[in-house]
């Protein structure tokens, strides 16, 4: 096989390598086994399961740091079968759980199993085609927009609650002989030179393992004891602003994808999430059968979307804040369309909120790619990735606590219902509020470091023109001038 052919056979194993994976590495994000608690044995205590079953999220965004700083020595490709497999064996050992214990050790393994792949995957495309990119974002927002839904499908009509930690053990499987494919054929093209990542991005991903362990601990002890919903909803703001401080950090371009990254983490998940628990049949809406073409629609439009955007407007930096902006106009019609006793109306937030998302991911990666002429950037888009994580857990947090405020002291079942209802709609308005300012922040501080880099420059003029005219020598003054010839 000639080179290129090879080249060819090997984008496409990995384009359908990340269509498999990166939906495998959300999915391990929600905690579901609440759902088969009818069929939990008497002997394991319910809330400790609970608690064991969310260390996931956790181990997962503390895991993406620390993988992407391995990817300067070792190989995206050993990463992906090394993550597929730690998620297949988890998913083989699930089936025969039977304690809080091994619930919380095969949760971390899920957790880590996934953290492993999402920078992996990222890593792989990155010096590929650039259409991949676009496939690696599109597909990262439709696997945020649907991992609830997916987390869910399985459970309906079990008998045996441990499906809760084997959803997909077929998808799995199927992305495992992907992946051996994949390393296959790298190695068959004799291990092809990939970018690193940076000394100093190095220390950037260093520095994002501190608030990733910081709200995993707040997180956990939340779970732990009975927080106030007000304290809840300050610690999860305080997080989403020590998460926004920290994106602040590095060039013009690699602070836009930070900014994304951390806005869509806030906001898409845990906004579908609600939503996805609001239309379920029990409350008034038309459950999961209804809420697929829904999710099929706005999942396709999302990964068309990105790929469009990557191949026709990725060089407009204005195409992000448009990403954001469709964001907010999703949130917006989460307020009016929701709750909804037909599925098909829930096309125009899903598509809106999965496309904007695309669309933004999509522009901030080109944006920091081109900047970085494509092999410095990839530290600039793995610290990125590393904030969406712990951004995704703060949305978690925040939504909780709102949840807890509108519940609070309600007598009845309609009541319930109402309260998350209008915890939803509350939530939507909090979350648009939090993508405005993400825009807005970004803009402010784009204008200021153009300014700054113009400023710059002008300095940088006015050196080298006062250099050229010292290195000019002076005339020899003439006798007429009254100096010796």
């Amino acid at each position: 096989m000639s080179g290129a052919r090879l080249g060819w056979f090997s984008d496409a194993v990995l384009a359908l390598l990340i269509v498999a994976a990166l939906p495998l590495a959300i999915v391990a994000i929600p905690n579901t086994v609440s759902v088969v608690a009818a069929l939990l044995p008497d002997g394991i205590d319910r809330v400790e399961l609970m608690r064991a079953h969310g260390l996931a999220l956790p181990a997962m965004m503390l895991t993406v740091p620390l993988a992407a700083m391995a990817l300067r020595r070792v190989k995206a490709a050993h990463l992906l079968l090394g993550g597929l497999a730690l998620l297949a064996v988890a998913d083989a050992a699930g089936g025969y759980a039977g304690s809080v214990f091994v619930v919380g050790v095969l949760r971390v393994a899920h957790g880590i199993g996934a953290g492993l792949l999402l920078p992996a995957t990222l890593f792989a495309v990155w010096d590929r085609a650039p259409v991949l990119r676009g496939l690696w974002a599109g597909m990262l927002a439709l696997s945020l927009l649907g991992a609830q839904a997916l987390a869910l499908w399985p459970l309906d009509g079990v008998t045996r609650w441990q499906v809760t930690l084997q959803p997909f053990p077929l998808l799995t499987g199927i992305a495992l002989a992907l992946a051996a494919v994949y390393f296959v054929l790298w190695m068959a093209a004799g291990r092809p030179a990939a970018p690193g990542v940076r000394f100093q991005e190095r220390g950037r991903l260093l520095k994002a393992t501190a608030p990733a362990a910081g709200i995993a601990v707040l997180a956990i002890s939340t779970a732990s004891q009975d927080w106030r919903a007000d304290l809840v909803i300050l610690l999860a703001v305080l997080a989403i602003a020590g998460l926004l401080a920290l994106a602040s950090t590095g060039s013009r371009e690699s602070r836009a994808l930070s900014y994304t990254m951390v806005a869509v983490g806030v906001v898409l998940l845990p906004s579908i999430a609600q939503v996805t628990y609001v239309e379920m049949r029990g409350l008034g809406g038309p459950g999961l059968s209804g809420l697929w073409l829904p999710f099929c629609v706005a999942g396709l439009a999302a990964v068309a979307a990105a790929v469009l955007v990557r191949r026709f407007a990725a060089s407009n930096r204005w195409v992000t804040s448009l990403g954001l902006l469709a964001m907010v106009a999703g949130l917006s019609s989460v307020r009016f369309l929701t709750p909804s006793p037909e599925g098909l109306v829930l096309v125009v937030p899903f598509a809106l909120l999965a496309v904007g998302a695309a669309v933004a991911l999509t522009a901030a990666l080109t944006a920091a790619f081109t900047a970085a002429s494509g092999q410095a950037g990839v530290g600039a888009a793995m610290f990125a990735l590393a904030l969406c994580l712990p951004a995704v857990l703060a949305g978690y947090l925040l939504g909780t606590g709102v949840q807890l405020t509108m519940v609070r002291g309600v007598s009845s079942a309609q009541e319930l219902v109402d309260g998350f209802v209008s915890a939803l709609h509350l939530w939507a308005l909090v979350g648009g509020f939090l993508v405005v300012v993400v825009i807005v922040l970004a803009a402010v501080l784009s204008r200021r470091a153009r300014a700054t880099e113009e400023a710059d420059g002008v300095r940088r003029d006015d050196v080298r023109e006062n250099s050229a005219v010292s290195s000019v020598p002076a005339p020899a003054q003439s006798p007429e001038d009254g100096a010796p010839a």
